[in-house]
């Protein structure tokens, strides 16, 4: 009996090292379009405008605008690509 149990702890390990494998690929997921997409075009300004405080309204709107979508869009992409090279080195 002494002898059984070890011998059956043996068969049970050897059993289990030479089952079938299944390796698990994990892909990471594309970006969707929307968040791939560049910053919309500024503003531009009337040719004819003889207004100075026109031009400022429009390049004000005009750093704003982009300056946001800049910090956005820079954001999401420093983001994805360090998740992206996070699942690339735990994947291998």
């Amino acid at each position: 009996m002494k002898k059984i149990i070890p011998l059956l702890i043996l068969i049970s390990l050897v059993g289990c090292a030479t089952g079938p494998k299944t390796n698990v690929v994990m892909t990471f997921p594309t970006a969707p379009q929307d968040l791939t997409t560049t910053c919309p075009d500024l503003a531009t300004v009337d040719p004819n405008t003889e207004k100075l405080s026109d031009v400022l309204n429009v390049v004000t709107a005009n750093y704003s605008q982009y300056y946001e979508c800049k910090v956005k869009v820079d954001a999401w992409i420093e983001w994805y690509n360090t998740q992206k090279s996070i699942n690339d080195t735990v994947t291998k």
